[in-house]
């Protein structure tokens, strides 16, 4: 399993946000990341909370960090969260498959040091791959929620 995470998820993540990077969303940051004060186990929980509170659901927490200490690196905490609105995606992932590979929405959480980080792609960046009104407004939705999760993250003592 762990070497599955290394070869096929890690590889994925990366062409993700490299993806969502290259794609040049004019006036929209390309990131959202947050640091904040609160201890790995804090932390997550009040990123959870802040999923929930904003009416999403996490689909998944992934364990990154077994696979990333097989491999040499040092690390105590990585996670990715999956989350979103199980109807909403549904539906949308029927009418415009392309966005399978990116639904349910991700957000990466790590430790460094006595501090964590969550970071996660702009949900606007997807607007290279659709200009369908739908989508934008969707997107725009989802742009401002994760600001605001990521803003309780960033605050939360």
């Amino acid at each position: 399993m762990t070497r599955w995470i290394i070869r096929r998820v890690l590889p994925l993540l990366a062409l993700f946000l490299l993806g969502m990077y290259l794609a040049g969303v004019a006036h929209a940051e390309q990131l959202f990341m947050a640091r904040s004060q609160q201890a790995f186990p804090e932390a997550m929980a009040t990123l959870q909370s802040a999923i929930s509170e904003h009416g999403y659901t996490v689909s998944r927490v992934q364990r990154v960090d077994l696979g990333l200490r097989g491999s040499g690196y040092k690390t105590d905490k990585y996670r990715i969260v999956f989350f979103g609105k199980p109807e909403q995606v549904r539906r949308l992932t029927q009418r415009y498959p392309q966005l399978i590979p990116y639904l349910p929405w991700p957000v990466t959480i790590f430790a460094e040091r006595d501090q964590t980080l969550a970071v996660t792609t702009n949900p606007e960046a997807l607007q290279a791959l659709q200009t369908d009104a739908e989508l934008r407004r969707v997107f725009r939705q989802w742009s401002g929620d994760l600001r605001a999760i990521m803003d309780e993250v960033r605050n939360t003592q």
